[in-house]
């Protein structure tokens, strides 16, 4: 029988970012320093495949420092953590090691830079993501105010509205973000913000990537987790763009081949946290359906590398 033919056009940038890959070389570098197990608050990256991969080798992932025993290496998420988890283990006398992004982390250096400056901090962020939380959690309790949406400008109580700076989560959509930063320059003309945009270079790439396939697709499939905000904003990007089927996928078994049919091109991406290990398995699932071809589309180039931690380092 012969298959129906399919055009493939694969996102490039797409998958892993120098972050995540500098978060699982951070576990698998202390389990081979310490042992099993080692314990990891939160899951070091949005992804089940990954955490799953980690979790066999001998990680333990929890959701609060007070579920780590005093007597093992725990390691802090890619996403950061409030100033009062590396506060707690140093009370306890705790091995840690930090695997927050860097990127992340000039987040906080911002918003303390700010603080120390007088001014109190508006975040454009999600509710409840745990790189929010964690970057809420730099400055004391007030001094930062989290808006989600323009909407959440206009009614926005703050101390002094020209004593302000804004910063941003890292993995946010650049067109909702734009919106957001013009609504609070609009209702506060002196609002400061960061010297160089917060959403990071990875996140950036990989909505860019999409745009530039989403018009020639007839459907848009992005390898991620559900709770990956990167991979989340990379379905809306894309059937904001020009693709109306836009769809999150964690594997290959996800897909929804009946959504699929009489289609001629599929757009393929994948957000950071997610291997291309998966994004080959959703090509192989196309190929033993259709006579595929594959397009790779690429809009930026990246080389960025990030140095692991001393602690882990091997000695010189």
């Amino acid at each position: 029988m012969t298959k129906p033919p399919l055009t493939l056009y694969l996102a490039a940038p797409r998958g892993f970012c120098a972050g995540v890959d500098r978060a699982i070389k951070i576990v698998e570098m202390a389990l081979e320093k310490w042992g099993a197990p080692v314990y990891v608050r939160h899951e070091i990256v949005h992804n089940k495949f990954v955490v799953d991969g980690l979790r066999d080798k001998g990680a333990v992932f929890v959701e609060e420092l007070a579920d780590c025993p005093e007597d093992r290496p725990v390691i802090f998420s890619a996403h950061g953590v409030p100033k009062s988890v590396p506060s707690e283990a140093a009370r306890r006398h705790m091995v840690y090691v930090d695997a927050t992004c860097p990127l992340v982390s000039k987040v906080h250096i911002e918003a303390q830079r700010h603080f120390d400056n007088g001014l109190q901090m508006i975040m454009i962020g999600h509710a409840g993501h745990p790189e929010t939380i964690g970057t809420m959690g730099q400055l004391p309790e007030g001094e930062v105010v989290l808006v989600e949406t323009p909407q959440d400008v206009a009614r926005v109580a703050v101390r002094d509205p020209d004593r302000l700076a804004y910063v941003t989560q890292t993995t946010l959509s650049i067109d909702d973000t734009a919106d957001i930063v013009a609504a609070l320059k609009a209702r506060f003309p002196a609002i400061v913000g960061p010297h160089k945009e917060d959403i990071c270079y990875a996140t950036t790439n990989r909505q860019e990537a999409v745009k530039a396939i989403a018009g020639k697709c007839d459907a848009m499939l992005v390898v991620g987790a559900p709770n990956s905000s990167n991979s989340r904003r990379l379905v809306e990007v894309g059937a904001k763009t020009g693709c109306s089927y836009s769809q999150l996928v964690q594997r290959a078994g996800n897909i929804d081949w009946r959504a699929l049919e009489g289609i001629g091109s599929v757009g393929i991406t994948a957000g950071a946290s997610a291997p291309e290990v998966l994004v080959n398995e959703v090509i192989d699932a196309f190929r033993a359906r259709y006579d595929v071809t594959v397009e790779t589309v690429q809009t930026a180039a990246e080389n960025v590398e990030f140095k692991v931690p001393r602690l882990l380092r091997a000695p010189a």
